[in-house]
């Protein structure tokens, strides 16, 4: 039997910004929910990534109904979980705990959220040579989807060394030989020059990391840009891809999407995710989550 009342949170870092409290609480707000969605910022708290396990126990003693999990730590907190569902368990990330009966059980939303939102916002994009800029939770869960999309090759660019070789060898295991590869930054230039589009993964264009995650001379018109970020929603990619002549996207839409499926895992209840999508420009505005 569904319950009338929920605690939920995010955990990660520089999460002052972030729109997840209001989206889950507005939805819960319109089905007559009681719904508490609380922030567990590892910045604020002056506790390294690390900390996730202690973060995770603490919450469950606490009484939380499940927790969202961002950067740095979707990888991080696998080890502390009693299982994972199969979507998870492919990507080696999690950005949804689901506490069960005294256990811990993890999900991922990012996948489909960003496939809904990809397949909304860029439509007619051509997807036969795909380029990803970053490798780590978020990057695995956006490489997966666009696969699924049906991108013909995926190259994943890291600055970690052997992270996007990891990430592309899971890839093709998963999708088949050929589907993935791997490349070092230095060949962005070549790579871009000859790309659909790109989808960039990384914490750079954060609130609390802002910048450009690549040189502005490889942007070009024709080629389509993705961006995973969403706090601010403006990016300075953004900006500057739409200046080129990029057709872009930005993160909000993988947001709005991949937290009603993360409502409904909390819920149980079917969540209006178009009526959530709708919330996202207001919200961003309202909560200053724009530069």
């Amino acid at each position: 039997m569904a319950k009338d009342a929920y605690l939920v949170g995010l955990i990660g870092s520089g999460i002052g910004p972030s729109l997840s409290p209001a989206l889950h609480e507005r939805e819960a707000d319109r089905q007559g929910l009681r719904y508490v969605y609380r922030l567990i910022d590892i910045d604020t708290l002056g506790v390294p990534p690390g900390a996730v396990g202690d973060l995770l126990r603490s919450a469950r003693d606490l009484g939380f109904d499940g927790l969202n999990i961002t950067h740095p730590c979707k990888q991080l907190v696998i080890e502390h979980l009693d299982a994972l569902s199969p979507q998870a368990e492919a990507l080696g990330a999690v950005n949804t705990v689901v506490f069960d009966g005294g256990r811990a059980l993890g999900h991922n939303t990012d996948v489909t959220g960003f496939a809904a939102s990809f397949a909304r916002g860029l439509p007619d994009a051509a997807l036969e040579r795909v380029v990803q800029l970053g490798a780590g939770g978020a990057g695995a869960a956006v490489a997966h989807a666009a696969l699924t999309l049906g991108a013909e090759r995926v190259t994943v660019v890291d600055a970690v060394p052997g992270r996007a070789a990891a990430l592309a060898g899971s890839l093709n295991r998963r999708f088949g030989p050929g589907r993935a590869a791997d490349a070092a930054p230095e060949r962005l230039p070549a790579l871009l020059a000859d790309a659909d589009g790109l989808v960039h993964a990384t914490p750079i264009g954060m609130a609390a990391h802002p910048g450009l995650p690549l040189p502005a001379a490889l942007l070009r018109p024709g080629l389509w840009v993705a961006e995973v970020v969403y706090r601010p929603l403006e990016t300075e990619l953004l900006r500057t891809a739409r200046a080129a002549g990029c057709a872009t996207l930005d993160g909000g839409g993988m947001a709005a999407f991949q937290a009603a499926d993360a409502f409904r895992l909390f819920t149980g209840r079917e969540p209006d995710a178009g009526r959530m999508l709708a919330d996202i420009a207001p919200l961003a505005q309202a909560l200053g989550a724009r530069p």
